[in-house]
């Protein structure tokens, strides 16, 4: 097992002093600590105290999950990646990348912000290179991994968005939620809401004040899509003050990050944080249970689980993570200390690749990452049907888990052998960035790591890693 890090947090310590308004002696005095130690803390030389810790929450009633390295981690795992693009050669070694993930963060994501940049250029460059000979070729934006990564940053939970759609759901009488969602249309907005086959899953006509909903969806679906249009009819001054703080560089993100604005606040609604994250404790997890009590899918429950990081309120850590039968990752978060690849699939001995194997059966296993954490990974298959014999359907298989220490929490983890070393299968996150060097599965090799290759000699791999 791997031994307990010591906790560095002075970008967080000096967060807590700013929101504070105190100086750093009188930060010092109340926490007991002489000033040359907080200074000490504050630029990463020192790690946190437990004294420390103590003090925060009795002083200033800080939540101790505040001090936890989510976001630090998120950073050094995206910067890992984006180092071992070939541009760069060698990597610089891990110290280095946690020395300025811990002392720089927003030095950091500019970088990463760069990176990025380079990589969506090298992209139009091979577009542009498609397109010359294509009458009809255009060079389109690319406004996806900017959206994704505000989520990313924002820990996948919007505190404005989330409280307003837990009162919204406070609001609505109990029972059929459709005919609620419905009746509050008609009277807060005159705005008809109706069910047609073979349309758009959701359409709305402002001129003719009617919300059209596809009669094939689930009643999840139409739910949601009804909660995602009283976001855009109620709240737009809400989701428009949050795009302003995100300063997207295009239009086109803009427009992206408000609809998935919209679709968090749906989803937030349909399984409100508070009333969600007690079931969610009493049924240890269950997602089948809190689908049916809930009246939510699958998806929607896995996904919500992800989410409940409400300072002072914080839920079991999960990552969740999205893929299609290619490998393609097309949602993913993580409030544990697995990140996910930003560029490429996801390792190919995880579980949820497997899911497509086995559908309608949660698939468990335990999991060992490069690092030594560890983890209870569970995986799904949510395929969604088109609705009629001709119509396509869509396959997809999600990804939810936590690590082992959060993992009794969970009844998937009753009967499973946790203690047992041999029971866990080692993962990866990206086969650049891994450090294993007898993988079966390895698809290139670690840019960290020299490579000798004997012409005389061949086994799993056609080149030893040294």
């Amino acid at each position: 097992m791997a031994q307990q890090a010591k906790l560095y947090a002075g970008v967080k310590l000096r967060e807590i002093r700013a929101r504070l308004r105190l100086t750093q002696a009188e930060y010092a005095a109340r926490l007991g600590v002489s000033l040359s130690y907080l200074n000490q803390m504050e630029n990463n030389h020192r790690p946190v105290s437990a004294r420390v810790i103590l003090a925060l929450v009795e002083e200033f009633a800080v939540d101790v999950s505040e001090l936890a390295a989510g976001a630090h981690e998120r950073i050094v795992a995206d910067m890992r990646e984006a180092l071992a693009d070939p541009v760069f050669g060698m990597a610089p070694p891990p110290g280095d990348i946690q020395l300025v993930a811990s002392n720089a963060p927003n030095f950091a994501r500019a970088f990463l912000t760069l990176h990025r940049a380079h990589r969506e250029t090298q992209d139009r460059l091979a577009q542009l290179n498609e397109a010359i000979g294509r009458e009809e070729g255009a060079l389109s934006p690319l406004p996806w991994e900017e959206v994704r990564d505000f989520f990313h940053y924002c820990d996948n939970y919007i505190d404005a968005i989330d409280r307003a759609a837990e009162r919204l759901a406070s609001q609505l009488a109990p029972g059929d939620r459709r005919a609620a969602l419905e009746a509050r249309l008609a009277e807060r907005h005159g705005i008809t809401l109706a069910s047609e086959p073979g349309g758009p899953l959701r359409r709305f006509d402002a001129g003719a004040r009617r919300l059209t909903l596809a009669a094939e969806a689930a009643p999840a679906s139409q739910v949601f899509q009804a909660l995602h249009q009283i976001a855009m009819i109620e709240h737009d001054d809400l989701l428009e003050a949050t795009l302003d703080l995100a300063r997207f560089r295009t239009e086109a993100a803009r427009a992206i990050c408000k609809t998935g604005l919209a679709n968090y606040f749906a989803g937030a609604a349909l399984l409100p944080y508070g009333r969600f994250l007690e079931r969610a404790g009493a049924a240890r997890h269950d997602i089948e249970a809190l689908a049916l009590e809930f009246q939510a899918s699958i998806e929607q429950v896995a996904q919500r689980l992800s989410t409940l990081q409400r300072p002072g309120a914080k839920g079991v850590p999960f990552f969740f993570v999205r893929v299609d039968q290619a490998g393609t990752i097309t949602k993913r978060h993580s409030a544990t200390r697995l990140q996910f690849a930003r560029f490429g699939s996801a390792c190919p001995l995880w579980n949820v690749h497997r899911a497509f194997e086995t559908p309608g059966r949660f698939l468990r296993q335990l999991a060992e990452t490069p690092d030594g954490a560890r983890y209870l990974c569970l995986a799904r298959d949510v395929s969604k049907p088109g609705g009629s014999f001709r119509a396509p359907v869509r396959r997809y298989a999600i990804g939810l888990g936590c690590e082992i220490a959060h993992a009794g929490a969970l009844v998937y983890a009753d009967d499973l052998d946790m203690r047992n070393d041999a029971a866990y299968q080692p993962i990866g996150v990206s086969c650049r960035i891994c450090e294993r060097r007898d993988c079966h599965q390895r698809a290139v090799p670690p840019l960290e790591r020299p490579l000798t290759v004997d012409p005389d000699e061949r086994g799993l791999l056609p080149y030893r890693i040294g």
